[in-house]
């Protein structure tokens, strides 16, 4: 039996809202772009969304609207894709790892205050796995030392903690639809934002701080257009908008059907000796978006071999950040500096999670995992 790591949700709607655009004008942004962005705003019940390539980009843009660069610092965490770093990185700016929960793989909140210092900028949590980062506690934080906070949700577009949405206590949010992501073009991201300023900012920092865009420019009377500063070159297209147009509509069923397979492995793995795996915290609507297992460091790579052996696609989400080659180098980290992120990172392995990992596949997967009594 084959199962690949992960498939996407697309289908007949999203293709042929495709060839919509095909037979337009418009590939670049225009019309659809405009429709997904007003659409992701209506559902994560923000006043201003912003579609563009990446949730890189999203990042970088974010930080370079607060003129966080040079000398300045961004708490983060080591426990995330490389992105979250590298964008600060780009910025000229400065990561500043906290260690995470041992429980969820999450920022630690409580070490956040210890780091803070006259350099710090901004604080950028990641809601990991699809599941919320202790947003409260890190406002507070932010409001005492007057810091930004920029929300790294490419994880959790559907997450809620504390009755607190995913935007509603930080400044930025941004977004990526990424091939394995919930939603997906293959590749593409977005910011939400509650802040008109923030969002005419965006609008041209996405596409080289022009005041005009091409579709602005053509489709009434030419209007010339000025370049106001230096900005991206980040629009989504609407042929990645009109993928994802659709895709909203069918979410929360996409997440009740990940939550299942979710609450599946967790009771098959529950009493499992040689597994772990993060936990769902009280209060949390957790948007499902990998499923990892936790085993022994040193029977980590070996539990992976097995399972691609048994014909399941797996993959490692994350190695601790700070343990990379560019970051052990240029800011002298080493092992021991971040236990926690170290020990997930060393002991992870996500499996499929998607709605189309059928009940059989499943149970294949679920059965394998458990037949791994010693490796």
């Amino acid at each position: 039996m084959k199962i690949e790591f992960c498939r996407h949700n697309l289908d007949i709607r999203d293709k042929e809202e495709v060839l919509k655009v095909f037979d337009s004008v418009f590939l670049t942004t225009g019309e659809w772009t405009k429709t997904f962005e007003q659409k992701l705003a209506s559902f994560l019940k923000s006043k201003y969304a912003v579609g563009v390539a990446s949730c890189t980009n999203a990042l970088e843009m974010a930080l370079k609207y607060f003129n966080i660069g040079e000398g300045g610092e961004v708490i983060t965490t080591p426990m995330s894709f490389i992105a979250t770093a590298n964008a600060i990185e780009y910025c000229g700016a400065k990561p500043v790892f906290v260690d995470v929960e041992k429980n969820t793989g999450n920022l630690n909140a409580d070490l956040v205050e210890s780091v803070v210092t006259d350099k710090t900028r901004a604080i950028l949590p990641v809601h990991l796995y699809g599941q919320m980062c202790d947003m409260k506690k890190i406002r507070e934080i932010a409001d005492r030392y007057d810091l930004k906070i920029i929300e790294d949700c490419a994880h959790c577009i559907e997450g809620k903690r504390d009755d607190i949405l995913i935007g509603q206590l930080s400044d930025i949010c941004c977004f990526s639809f990424y091939a394995t992501k919930s939603i997906t073009c293959g590749e593409g991201g977005a910011l939400s934002c509650n802040d008109s300023e923030i969002y005419d900012w965006l609008i041209k920092a996405r596409l080289h701080g022009m005041s005009k865009s091409a579709s602005d420019r053509y489709s009434k009377h030419y209007e010339h257009y000025d370049m106001e500063f230096l900005g991206y070159k980040s629009n989504m297209s609407n042929i990645l908008a009109a993928l994802l147009i659709h895709q909203l509509d069918r979410i929360e069923n996409l997440l009740i059907a990940r939550q299942k397979l979710a609450e599946n492995y967790d009771d098959a793995f529950r009493h499992n000796p040689f597994v772990d795996f993060p936990r769902v915290l009280p209060g949390s609507k957790h948007s499902r978006h990998l499923y990892t297992i936790w085993v022994k460091k040193e029977k980590r790579d070996e539990y992976m071999h097995r399972l691609q052996d048994a014909g399941i696609g797996v993959a490692v989400n994350y190695r601790s950040i700070h343990l990379m080659k560019y970051y052990r180098e240029k800011y002298g980290y080493q092992e021991g500096d971040f236990p926690v992120s170290e020990k997930i990172g060393d002991a992870t392995i996500s499996i499929p999670l998607y709605p189309k990992l059928t009940e059989a596949k499943a149970t294949h997967v679920i059965n394998t995992v458990n037949q791994i009594t010693s490796v």
